[in-house]
């Protein structure tokens, strides 16, 4: 994995936020590449920092990165499901060999008890711990609710809006991947 292309990628994301959120899973080298080529297109530039650079100069430049990002969107969203759809079918595959996940029931069961232990150390140590201690681990204590948050979205889908796009831009997937 080239980790200045990566590392470019999420410097890009200081222009549009929704870059960091592309930025996760199996497909994350192949986006970073998309979107610093991107960058690199739009300031005629052959070296993504050099890029970066420009776009903070320029404010047309800046503006025509976010149009150009706007319209690869959809083939970056398609990627990111298709990246999701092949984890789930993954865990399928082995759900229907008579196999147990055993890296997922890890990963959740941790993030369970590191969310108790926060909650835990907070509710029997709250007089004696410094306001800025409490704030970090509560800070903590929202990762782990969030990698659980995760978890269940994974295994049980999100909501009904989310999948409902999923269940379109899937349709559209196949659509054109024939």
């Amino acid at each position: 994995m080239s980790i200045s292309i990566i590392q470019a990628a999420l410097a890009l994301a200081q222009f549009t936020p929704k870059v960091a959120r592309w930025l996760s899973g199996t497909k994350t080298e192949s986006i970073s590449k998309k979107i610093v080529d991107i960058a690199k297109t739009v300031t005629n530039t052959t070296d993504e920092f050099q890029a970066i650079e420009k776009l903070k100069e320029d404010k047309n430049m800046y503006s025509l990165f976010q149009q150009a990002l706007i319209n690869s969107e959809r083939e970056i969203e398609l990627a990111m499901i298709k990246d999701k759809e092949n984890a789930r079918y993954r865990d399928i595959a082995i759900i229907n060999s008579g196999k147990r996940n055993k890296r997922a029931d890890v990963m959740a069961i941790s993030a369970a008890f590191g969310l108790t232990l926060c909650l835990a150390v907070i509710c029997i140590f709250r007089r004696e711990l410094p306001g800025e201690v409490v704030g970090i681990i509560s800070t903590i204590a929202g990762i782990f609710g969030s990698c659980l948050r995760d978890a269940y979205n994974f295994e049980f889908g999100s909501s009904r809006g989310s999948k409902e796009k999923d269940q379109t831009v899937a349709s559209m997937l196949h659509k054109y991947s024939e």
